[in-house]
């Protein structure tokens, strides 16, 4: 796993401080003040991705709905297949 090479106690902290959050508006407040507006829409559109590649979509109709290049399409899609499972776990347990 990727990660594994980043792994490090202020990493550990982070995912911690990520779990104690508790409703939808302390995620907003959190990340607000963690990262840059681009940043946070970039992850935004990264996991709406996932949703509609999971759902189907073609590339055409899921650039044409988010924004999202092509690469980033491809990178969402391989990381779907090949990645850590992180994608599908989430989207699992959110039920979309």
């Amino acid at each position: 796993m990727p990660l594994d090479k980043l792994r490090d106690e202020s990493l550990e902290r982070l995912f911690e401080a990520i779990l104690t959050l508790e409703t939808i508006d302390e995620a907003y407040r959190f990340f607000d003040d963690l990262c840059t507006i681009g940043e946070i829409k970039s992850l935004a559109q990264r996991l709406e991705v996932a949703r509609m590649l999971r759902k189907g979509y073609t590339y055409h109709q899921i650039e044409a709905e988010t924004g999202a290049s092509t690469a980033t399409i491809s990178r969402v899609k391989r990381c779907l297949h090949y990645g850590a499972d992180g994608y599908n776990t989430v989207l699992d347990r959110m039920d979309v």
